[in-house]
């Protein structure tokens, strides 16, 4: 028994010794691990650090110190959602703890984030001077994604909009997005578009069309273009919906984001039915959409003709913010928007001549903006509060 009792305890410490040398081992080679990702990470610096240098050999970084990194570093955290930011800070601490970065290592990533910082100035100075290689229409998908989160965080989280019928975007080819106009500014067409691109599981880029006196406008109409826009014309509608794109037009015009707040939601006549002629020629089915919310961010009360002349517009609103405020009446009213996809309209089933048809033209243009002012008039019927979720 007592034999037993010693075999046993020997055992054990057998057991025990096994465990501490498998502890010795695991450690060894986790300071192995450790040296081996410090080794790598160094590399990989050192050789983004030299194509730097041989790319732009005139930039040199301001001098290394803890408090610039840690100041870079919140800076770069800011364009990251707050869960992001905390696992981020949490690895980071997590590394300074284990003293797995020495100096050295800092120092490269200093170097790499002062470089980053650089070149996206530089870059948002070449999207302004119109440097980068566009389409055949002028869009930059470069600037797209530089002004994507302005509008992601317009249509998420300052205008906070609800959508219904996405699912009659389609997921690929042609389709002709006909809605209502309104807010003195063009915000209702950046938000479907924005919509459409978040919203939709393809992320469609939709081409909005903008009226003719745009170009009188020189730095507008051009960032438009660049953002994917063109000018409303039957002949360009109808050249981007054989392209298969998918294109959003406002049949009000200046009509429309003219009005005045007593006539807000009540839509002006829809041009001669230039849009029904778009679809017609490119057999494109016509998708129309409501827009609520829009006509609350600016409230106009009166249209200045004079002043209109003077700057070269068709319309000059007079706002209860502008022009008091000067600049600041700018800036749209944080109202809640709803933006509705109706069914689409096909427009296959008419022959190659009827955009010629000048009756059909007008009875199809007025059959659309009646399904809008429905869809516009059935929202309002829901809506609760003009800041707040029904």
């Amino acid at each position: 028994m007592g034999n037993t009792h010693k075999a046993a305890e020997g055992l054990f410490e057998s057991d025990a010794d096994v465990q501490e040398e498998e502890n010795v081992t695991q450690k060894i080679q986790t300071e192995t691990s450790d040296q081996d990702v410090h080794k790598k990470l160094m590399a990989e610096l050192d050789g983004l650090i030299e194509r730097v240098r041989e790319a732009t050999p005139g930039f040199e970084p301001p001098q290394f110190t803890p408090e610039r990194l840690m100041e870079r570093v919140k800076k770069e955290l800011k364009h990251y959602t707050p869960d992001i930011q905390l696992g981020i800070l949490k690895k980071l601490r997590g590394t300074i703890n284990e003293d797995l970065l020495d100096i050295d290592t800092w120092k490269g990533i200093w170097y790499m984030l002062s470089y980053t910082a650089e070149y996206q100035t530089g870059f948002v100075k070449e999207q302004w001077r119109g440097e980068n290689a566009t389409d055949e229409w002028g869009m930059d998908w470069e600037l797209r994604q530089v002004v994507r989160p302005f509008f992601e965080f317009l249509y998420g989280n300052y205008f906070r909009v609800e959508v219904t019928g996405i699912e009659n975007i389609p997921d690929e080819g042609r389709g002709l997005i006909v809605g209502n106009h309104s807010g003195q500014l063009p915000w209702d067409g950046v938000m479907v578009a924005a919509a459409v691109e978040v919203e939709h599981p393809e992320e469609r880029i939709v081409r909005t069309l903008f009226a003719t006196w745009f170009p009188t406008l020189p730095f507008l109409s051009a960032f438009m273009v660049r953002l994917g826009g063109a000018t409303a014309t039957v002949e360009n509608a109808t050249r981007l919906l054989e392209q298969d794109e998918l294109v959003a037009v406002y049949p009000e015009g200046y009509k429309g984001v003219s009005k005045l707040f007593r006539h807000r939601y009540q839509l002006a006549r829809f041009g001669r039915g230039g849009f029904v002629k778009m679809a017609l020629n490119a057999k494109a089915s016509i998708i129309p959409v409501s827009v609520v919310g829009a006509e609350e961010t600016y409230i106009a009360i009166h249209k200045s003709n004079t002043l209109a002349k003077l700057v070269g517009t068709p319309y000059f609103p007079i706002s209860l913010r502008f022009p008091l405020f000067g600049l600041f009446g700018f800036i749209p009213l944080p109202t809640k928007w709803y933006i509705d996809f109706g069914e689409p309209i096909p427009m296959d089933g008419y022959g190659d001549d009827a955009s010629n048809n000048l009756l059909l033209v007008t009875r199809l243009s007025d059959k659309v903006r009646g399904i809008v002012q429905q869809m516009i008039n059935k929202r309002l019927g829901k809506r609760k509060s003009v800041f707040f979720s029904s």
